[in-house]
């Protein structure tokens, strides 16, 4: 007994040092590049689980989408059901969309997803339904949303590792849930009273690269987060479904990809290639996210009969197809320089005949250099 002990405790100390245990062993998991959607890493990704908080991401966009940030909403009787995290807006209270979106997004309250999702469709049943249509849109073909705000004591909200990606992506386009996600620390005023909200977003805090995402606890789902992080210009967001430890699995594993992948320029807008003695120029930048090792196996080949493309290989895999547009010569404009330059060399000539005829320099000691200069401009 004493040696089987002895054997797992040697275990466990060798899995550490080689990295095993570097992060803890999220139920489901992903990391997806944010510019083209590569999957770096992924366990169980396709999975249906709950999502907890992480709901309000779709919540908060179909806000930002539906209303302006100016508009007011009049706290209603709705948010007297709601229960777990709150911000503790009150019946009657008259509270901007911009801060109940704060409130929502650092705060997770609860109540301010009930009372957006009744002030942009009417009714919950009505906004959920804006939420699975949009789901639909974004490619979150596993997700089901039946509430705002993520708990599932009574209706409870499916969705995938994946999925969450794409809708994290989806959403980090605009610059309005950005700003948001990001923010550490806001003051919100209501007509009511002045509210202080830290972002509930612990990694904000404990990771520089971190620029933003969304937590969420239940005791059904664990733990889940959705999170983003960019550094030398590699964007990435990661999402861990039901985690002990998600804090910390996120940080780890931002710093082992950040190392592992760089974010390659391989084609750049306007550059030219030349195909059949003829011109082509790329019609936009292509970049891609890749270890050093995939670098070598990296193929460019120029492909298309009537319309030209930069096709991108890794591997034998295409991940990437450029449009070229045939360089055309002017002609005409060339003609016209060369006859402008013809015109021009010619009256130079002529002028410097001209001004050697009116002012032909000494006349002495060689007069005939005379006679020669006028013979030549005329």
């Amino acid at each position: 007994m004493k040696k089987i002990t002895l054997v797992l405790i040697l275990i466990i100390i060798f899995t550490r040092t080689i990295g095993v245990f570097a992060y803890s062993f999220p139920e489901s998991s992903i990391i997806m590049e944010e510019k083209t959607g590569r999957i770096l890493y992924e366990k169980n990704s396709h999975k249906k689980m709950l999502i907890a908080s992480t709901t309000k991401i779709m919540t908060a966009i179909i806000t930002i989408e539906n209303t302006k940030l100016t508009e007011n909403v009049k706290v209603g009787k709705e948010i007297l059901k709601m229960y777990g995290t709150n911000i503790y807006i009150d019946v009657g209270e008259e509270i901007s969309i911009e801060a109940l979106l704060y409130g929502l997004m650092l705060r997770s309250g609860n109540d301010a997803a009930v009372a957006l999702a009744n002030y942009v469709a009417g009714t919950e049943e009505k906004f959920v339904q804006l939420m699975n249509e949009k789901a639909k849109t974004i490619g979150m073909n596993n997700t089901v949303f039946n509430n705002p705000h993520g708990l599932d004591d009574d209706t409870k909200n499916y969705s995938t590792a994946y999925d969450m990606a794409l809708l994290s992506i989806y959403a980090n386009k605009n610059p309005i849930y950005k700003k948001i996600t990001k923010t550490k620390k806001i003051t919100i005023k209501s007509n009511y009273k002045t509210y202080l909200w830290y972002n509930r977003n612990k990694l904000l805090q404990q990771y520089e690269y971190c620029t933003g995402g969304k937590n969420g606890y239940t005791p059904s789902a664990g733990k889940t987060l959705v999170t983003t992080a960019s550094k030398d210009l590699l964007f990435l967001t990661i999402v861990t479904l039901n985690d002990s430890d998600s804090y910390k699995t996120h940080m780890n594993l931002y710093e082992e990809y950040f190392n592992k992948y760089k974010n390659y320029t391989i084609v750049k807008k306007g550059k030219h290639y030349k195909k059949d003695n003829k011109i082509y120029v790329a019609s936009e930048t292509f970049s891609y996210p890749m270890t050093k090792e995939e670098k070598k196996h990296l193929y460019i080949e120029i492909t298309g009969k009537n319309q030209k493309y930069i096709t991108i290989k890794l591997y034998e895999k295409i991940i990437g197809k450029i449009k070229l547009n045939k360089l055309e010569q002017k002609k005409e404009a060339k003609t016209l320089l060369e006859k402008f330059s013809y015109l021009f060399d010619n009256l130079k000539k002529f002028i410097l005949g001209r001004q050697n005829n009116l002012n032909p320099g000494p006349l002495v000691p060689k007069p005939l250099e005379i006679n020669n200069s006028e013979s030549s401009s005329l």
